[in-house]
């Protein structure tokens, strides 16, 4: 098992922030790019965010000016802050390499639901 651990996922508001955490192994983590995935309910799960090793964003150009993805390359860590939630950003968020998830299998996810 991967053992990727995401976090921080809750129920909130139309509008607020969020910022969800993923602690991954090494093995998946180091020199690698690293991603962030959503399953919306009844969708497939898909890469919203990824960054590089050396820090290095890309997003969806629907989600680039209220998603800021980073990393701490000293804890094997990735976030995912979501500004001015959306509806639709509802989901669990997963994390993984990126694009090409690992072969290692997938964590438990964070849901996230919002509230308008």
């Amino acid at each position: 098992q991967a053992q990727l651990v995401e976090s921080g996922g809750g129920l909130v508001r139309a509008g607020e922030s969020l910022k969800l955490s993923c602690a991954a192994p090494a093995k998946i983590f180091r020199f690698n790019n690293m991603g962030w995935y959503r399953q919306a309910p009844g969708s497939q799960r898909t890469l919203i965010a990824s960054i590089t090793w050396h820090g290095a964003p890309t997003y969806k150009d629907s989600d680039k000016d209220r998603f800021i993805i980073s990393r701490d390359n000293t804890k094997y860590a990735i976030y995912l802050e979501i500004n001015r939630l959306k509806p639709e950003d509802a989901g669990v968020y997963y994390c993984n390499q990126a694009p090409t998830p690992s072969p290692w299998g997938w964590g438990q996810g964070t849901q996230v639901t919002v509230s308008s």
